[in-house]
């Protein structure tokens, strides 16, 4: 029986695969990134694991509920803007953006039912 081999298939002799800086730039929060078209612009979505989202707690634009510690979500942000406009939402909120209705947004007294 042969030892068991440690590193993947095609890996060079220092035990990287040839990926580039920008691979690792998108895989270091878990997920990857793409562009998407929405409202007439393109934007940038991040998809973020669990494990890099601990400790941390998100209000999800499209349904105005928490996205706890440690749940897989998407952070999206217009591709001309800066990193003051991301916003984090639940994946399957992200998926229904197009058939949701803007929501009225209520004020800090208001009743949540």
């Amino acid at each position: 029986m042969s030892p068991r081999r440690n590193r993947p298939k095609g890996a060079g002799p220092s035990g990287t695969s040839g990926r580039s800086a920008e691979d690792d730039r998108s895989g270091r929060y878990g997920g990857w990134q793409s562009t998407e078209s929405w409202q007439g612009e393109e934007w940038n979505v991040r998809h973020v694991a669990g494990a890099s989202a601990q400790g941390k707690t998100y209000r999800c634009p499209g349904c105005d509920q928490l996205i706890p510690s440690g749940v897989p979500h998407v952070v999206a942000w217009p591709e001309h803007a800066g990193v003051d406009d991301r916003r984090h939402w639940h994946k399957a909120c992200w998926n229904a953006k197009d058939r949701r209705t803007t929501r009225v947004q209520r004020s800090r007294n208001a009743p949540k039912f």
